[in-house]
């Protein structure tokens, strides 16, 4: 079901939940214990957060390489385990700074293929390195 369809029908407010992805390494069984607990309220929905990837530049024999650094990877899975495994829907936190248009495009396909229908865009915090535009910034550059 939608965001926007559990609150039309709710006749009191409702209380959702957010989850952070654990850092590279995490461990599973604890988030899995934590979204245990969480279930036992019902929520309608919970919130599973993204953080942006850390743009590191090596120096190699052969020049300088740009890698791309995820510290809490997982947010894709971690909505599919809370739709399938719990019946909760899931709204994963789409970062519209630091990703491509065909980026963006593939984690939406990658949510249409599991059924996830909802979706939280947001700007997400910017690293400092950007030189601001002089007439600001629209969503499709």
């Amino acid at each position: 079901m939608k965001v926007i369809e559990h609150l039309a029908k709710a006749k009191k407010p409702l209380v959702s939940f957010e989850i952070i992805p654990p850092k590279r390494g995490g461990d599973i069984k604890s988030l899995m214990k934590i979204i245990d607990d969480i279930a036992q309220f019902n929520p309608p929905f919970i919130d599973i957060t993204s953080h942006a990837a850390e743009v590191i530049y090596e120096e190699t024999p052969t020049g300088i390489q740009r890698r791309i650094k995820r510290k809490r990877p997982g947010t894709l899975g971690i909505c599919a385990l809370i739709q399938n495994k719990y019946n909760i829907d899931a709204v994963p936190h789409l970062l519209c700074l630091g990703f491509t248009r065909e980026e963006t495009e593939d984690m939406l396909i990658e949510l249409q293929y599991l059924d996830i229908d909802n979706v939280l865009a947001v700007r997400g915090d910017d690293s400092g390195y950007r030189k601001p535009l002089e007439y600001g910034r629209t969503a499709n550059k």
